[in-house]
């Protein structure tokens, strides 16, 4: 159940690139279905212009790293060594570029990030607080990786997280469905995306 004003509300939208969300980016090189990003990335856009209506902040996430990856640490030289051998994520690259038709606007924050949290190493948690923000509406790619990241997070920091179902996706719908039960379990809300538009439209 909500408890937060809309006053007190943002919209964070995790990752919603052309790495993940384009025909032509890195994910989808690889070989990998980006069906459910490219579906997740249109009711994202469903959520951003609801806030943009209701005034309502409107965050944009972008990981991506330095050209020569010095900063991507063991995610990158351990983890997922495919993604340099792909070029893939590199910063200024338009595999790091937000995708069209994301619902991005002038005066959107975008906040950079290396790793799958979205509050690590980065200021988000400093914007948020510095806005008084109390409830998180969540949305974007992948729902196992950044969008679970991110969202245990903020529940750890004792926001109100709601999460959209529908505007969330994944490689792979085991782990999508997984990972929003385990969301739901312990750290946020997972609601439909009828009713994330509504607790945007609130007055």
């Amino acid at each position: 159940m909500s408890t937060a004003s809309p006053r007190r509300t943002a919209l964070l939208l995790i990752d919603l690139q052309r790495a993940f969300c384009d025909p032509a980016g890195s994910m989808a090189r690889q070989g990998r279905t980006i069906a459910s990003m490219q579906a997740a990335a249109k009711n994202c856009a469903r959520l951003a212009a609801a806030a943009h209506a209701a005034a309502i902040p409107v965050i944009f996430t972008r990981m991506q790293f330095r050209p020569d990856y010095a900063d991507g640490g063991r995610l990158i030289h351990h983890l997922r060594p495919n993604l340099a051998r792909l070029g893939a994520l590199q910063a200024g690259s338009f595999d790091a570029e937000l995708a069209d038709g994301v619902g991005f606007a002038e005066g959107d924050t975008v906040i950079e990030k290396a790793r799958y949290s979205a509050l690590y190493g980065t200021a988000l948690e400093v914007s948020l607080r510095a806005s008084d923000i109390a409830r998180v509406i969540v949305g974007g790619v992948t729902t196992s990786m950044c969008v679970e990241s991110t969202v245990r997070d903020l529940g750890q920091r004792d926001y109100e997280v709601i999460v959209a179902r529908q505007a969330c996706g994944d490689f792979a719908e085991d782990r999508h469905h997984a990972s929003l039960d385990a969301m739901a379990f312990g750290f946020a809300v997972v609601a439909d995306i009828d009713q994330c538009l509504g607790h945007l439209a609130a007055r």
